[in-house]
């Protein structure tokens, strides 16, 4: 399980320095889906399938539309790839950033740290997950409206962003 950890949590660095990197939305999006399934991938791994599993979906029905919106009027006739001189250079500078604060901080602190809940079975009675779905459902109820009124709005700043000088369906006929 150390290995699968390990491979999700390289997965994960590398997706984001993907997305760091790449000017162009599209292939941004890829290296988003990618960060998504990987450190969801590593909430599984640490005793959270029911967090994983409602952050993936909110993430891929939510985000992903406003961003596909957002795209479609962003339109690039030639995007970057990541073949391209200037995107291969952010990601050899990301690549030797992470390289040098880790080894910077290099040590025997994160062996522990891929250890999957499992694993650690003396102190605990229950999965990891379970009292924390339970306090959602009792005391998380306030913040779930908070967090829609909040995902509502962001959804109206992007698509007027976006709008440009054209109103779009919302201008007077």
């Amino acid at each position: 399980m150390t290995y699968v950890m390990f491979l999700l949590l390289f997965g994960l660095v590398l997706g984001v320095i993907a997305v760091a990197s790449n000017p162009s939305p599209y292939f941004a999006a890829l290296g988003l889906v990618a960060v998504a399934g990987m450190g969801c991938g590593v909430l599984v791994g640490h005793g959270g399938p029911f967090l994983s599993l409602v952050l993936f979906l909110i993430y891929l029905g939510g985000m992903l539309v406003v961003f596909a919106y957002s795209a479609a009027l962003a339109a690039e006739p030639y995007p970057e790839s990541w073949g391209s001189g200037s995107v291969v250079v952010y990601m050899v500078v990301y690549v030797v950033g992470v390289v040098l604060v880790s080894w910077a901080f290099w040590g025997g602190w994160y062996e522990s740290s891929w250890v999957s809940v499992d694993e650690v079975s003396e102190f605990s009675v229950f999965r990891g997950d379970i009292g924390g779905v339970a306090l959602a459902y009792s005391l998380g109820g306030g913040m779930l409206v908070v967090s829609a009124w909040a995902l509502l709005l962001a959804l109206f700043v992007v698509l007027e962003l976006t709008r440009g000088l054209s109103r779009g369906a919302l201008r007077a006929v």
